[in-house]
């Protein structure tokens, strides 16, 4: 009789504490459910996503910010699912682009990433999606086997940039040096091929297919332009030097 009593009283004790465990749910304070904060790799909201990892550089509505505006229709049909998602996962050294994947150190899944990516190509792509024989983003040989020629470089931009950058790229209507040392020690080579390939046409620089009436550059002219501007790079940004610290800079950089 009396381990049938203890039995009894043992269910009692497990029922009256699941009630309480149940009870705690309701607890005053106690927040509902769609009220608690959501784990950072549960986020799958791109609003979200972008807000809080690229508006900080890329401007709230894509443009505008320090960096590249991603705003832009012909961004988005050159540049390739994979190319982007890579620069998000692994940055790009040297530069202010810093990774976000989980295995680089970020702070963004592989499925954020291709969230990311896939949310802001259907947001801004657009027309020029569609736009036939438009160059590669990537970094290409120019007809001459390497990334470009710097003599012919120079002449591409007398010709297309030296009316709004300066003649020597020092600055003019366009504020700011394309040759400054401390500059070209922040941008990589990739970084200034996206400037002439994409422009900066939030701030009224145009693209790589010109303005009213010119031509755009070709593949050759702008592997060229981007040589001739990283030839301006030094070994050190901001110390002083002479000609024979400079001799090294070549057609292909430091």
């Amino acid at each position: 009789m009396m381990r049938r009593n203890w039995r009894g009283a043992g269910r009692s004790v497990v029922c009256l504490a699941l009630l309480w465990l149940g009870a705690c749910a309701d607890l005053p304070g106690r927040p509902d459910e769609a009220d608690r904060p959501i784990r950072p790799n549960d986020v799958k909201s791109v609003d979200v996503l972008y807000g809080q990892n690229c508006a900080g550089c890329h401007g709230a509505e894509g443009r505008l910010g320090a960096a590249r505006p991603l705003a832009d229709p012909l961004y988005w049909a050159i540049v390739n699912d994979a190319e982007v998602q890579g620069v998000v996962a692994r940055g790009v050294a040297g530069t202010a682009m810093p990774a976000f994947a989980l295995s680089e150190g970020g702070t963004l899944s592989d499925a954020q990433i291709a969230i990311l990516s896939d949310g802001l190509r259907t947001r801004w792509s657009g027309p020029d999606s569609a736009a036939p024989g438009l160059p590669t983003w990537a970094i290409q040989p120019g007809q001459n086997g390497k990334r470009g020629r710097v003599d012919q470089g120079a002449q591409v931009f007398a010709s297309r940039c030296a009316v709004c950058h300066g003649g020597k790229g020092e600055g003019g209507i366009a504020p700011g040096s394309l040759v400054d040392a401390s500059y070209l020690s922040l941008v990589s080579d990739q970084a200034l091929r996206s400037a002439v390939l994409f422009g900066r046409t939030d701030l009224g620089m145009p693209d790589f297919r010109g303005g009213s009436g010119e031509k755009p550059l070709s593949p050759d002219e702008i592997a060229d332009l981007v040589a001739w501007m990283a030839s301006h790079r030094v070994a050190y940004p901001g110390r002083p030097y002479n000609e024979s610290d400079a001799a090294g800079v070549g057609e292909d950089g430091p």
